[in-house]
């Protein structure tokens, strides 16, 4: 096998850290001797060993003079665990085959020079768009210390998440709906708006055979959150947070009571000021925010510059209906050059219904400003 296919098996190995390592990286480790894994493991939850010293551990013979693959350059530093390179360097491993360059201010070279100045050769860029691929919210959220934010609405061929009488279930099939879960799975925090909350009382988890519910976060300037919706009912199972603007103290009390999390942030437009929402959730270690609420969360999320991705699921219907709910709102763009632009779409498939995930061009590569 080539550089290339022992990569892509360790970017396999990385994928089955989704959701469990936030705000860790996801990284896989593979580790070959005369064509053969003699060693392999990933970050499997964050805490836990990291990939590189979760294959020595596992290695069915002496790892010394073998070759190493590591989706991500080793990190050099001590956090909750010791230096992956000490352990690279002790075990004797002649060569290491590195994915992706790690941003982080700790690491960002520093380990592939510590390897270098072992003796070890190292070589990196090998299958570089995959890795880097697995990462994009680890890169975002160790350079800003902001959210990676995804925008997700399931639309009909006419552009409508609901009909003029609110009705939405279920615009996309159970293919399209199960992805979504895989996503909730993958972040750590999905966001939505207080609309959203007194029109459908959702419970915004993961319903997956496996899984990882996200922190549920609502936007509510008002703290008008019924004490009996579901989100408030729950909240001492699956975490909660409510952000407002507008102090109450005896509401407050109640919520806090239940198991809800209030953050009192500041008002823009006369809402909560989703930059220093973002800015919050940060300094909690939540790394990555799906957000799923309605139209004017979605317009204000991008007027706000802090999304990164959006994904359209599109079903072949029509509503139709000039009164017919859109995907975003506000006033919108004055004129088509002011439009948000994105990138050409990744086009995955899912029975009839079809992704379209994006990237929003000049997205925020730095902490929203204040």
């Amino acid at each position: 096998m080539t550089d290339r296919e022992w990569m892509l098996r360790a970017c396999a190995l990385a994928e089955k850290g989704s959701g469990f390592v936030n705000p860790n990286p996801q990284v896989g480790c593979v580790i070959v001797r005369d064509g053969a894994v003699i060693g392999e493991g990933y970050h499997e939850r964050y805490g836990a060993l990291h990939a590189e010293r979760n294959a020595l551990k596992h290695c069915t013979e002496d790892p010394r003079g073998a070759t190493m693959y590591v989706t991500l350059e080793p990190c050099c530093h001590y956090g909750k665990n010791p230096p992956c390179t000490e352990a690279v360097i002790a075990a004797g491993i002649r060569r290491v085959v590195v994915g992706s360059d790690d941003p982080n201010p700790l690491v960002a070279g520093k380990g592939l020079r510590q390897l270098r100045e072992a003796g070890i050769a190292v070589e990196t860029g090998v299958c570089k768009a995959e890795c880097d691929r697995l990462n994009r919210i680890f890169f975002h959220y160790i350079t800003t210390r902001t959210p990676y934010c995804i925008l997700k609405t399931a639309m009909t061929a006419d552009g409508k998440t609901a009909t003029r009488t609110g009705s939405s279930k279920w615009i996309t099939g159970e293919a399209a709906r199960n992805h979504v879960h895989e996503t909730r799975k993958r972040v750590a925090a999905i966001l939505c708006g207080i609309g959203t909350v007194l029109a459908d009382d959702p419970m915004l988890n993961c319903r997956l055979p496996e899984p990882h519910n996200p922190v549920r976060v609502v936007c509510d300037s008002r703290l008008r959150i019924p004490m009996t919706s579901r989100l408030v009912q729950t909240a001492g199972e699956i975490p909660t947070v409510v952000a407002a603007c507008a102090a109450d103290a005896e509401k407050q009390a109640m919520l806090e009571q239940a198991g809800v999390q209030v953050l009192l942030l500041p008002e823009e437009d006369g809402h909560v000021s989703l930059r220093a929402l973002m800015r919050e959730l940060g300094s909690m270690q939540l790394d990555s925010v799906l957000i799923e609420g309605g139209a004017e969360l979605h317009e204000a999320a991008l007027r706000a510059g802090i999304v990164q991705q959006v994904q359209v699921y599109l079903a072949p219907k029509i509503f139709g209906g000039k009164d017919a709910k859109p995907a975003v709102g506000g006033l919108g763009a004055e004129t088509a050059a002011d439009a948000y632009q994105l990138s050409a779409p990744e086009i995955t498939r899912f029975g009839d219904d079809v992704l379209l995930d994006f990237m929003v061009k000049g997205a925020s590569k730095c902490s929203p400003e204040s």
